[in-house]
């Protein structure tokens, strides 16, 4: 059972990781897309890198759907465990 716990809270996590990682990508985005219609377009790109920002979107969306087949396997797991057992 320690073992299926563990799963469930390292996926748990990864979701939780990858969802600062979107949280933090899209206020990027966002506050780009702001500064540019203040900003001519040189200041702009000054102040965030856009092509990093939608790689680290990317890699965020990645990262919670990870996490979410661990979530589930872990799920199966305890569940094929309860059936063993009872």
């Amino acid at each position: 059972m320690q073992i299926s716990g563990s799963a469930f809270y390292s996926g748990l996590n990864t979701v939780q990781s990858g969802q600062r990682r979107i949280d933090q990508a899209s206020v990027d985005i966002a506050g780009s897309s702001l500064a540019r219609s203040r900003q001519s377009d040189a200041q702009a790109r000054s102040n965030v890198d856009l092509p990093d920002a939608m790689v680290s979107l990317t890699t965020g969306k990645l990262e919670a759907e990870a996490g979410a087949r661990v979530l589930k396997t872990a799920d199966d797991v305890l569940g094929t465990l309860i059936d063993i057992r009872a």
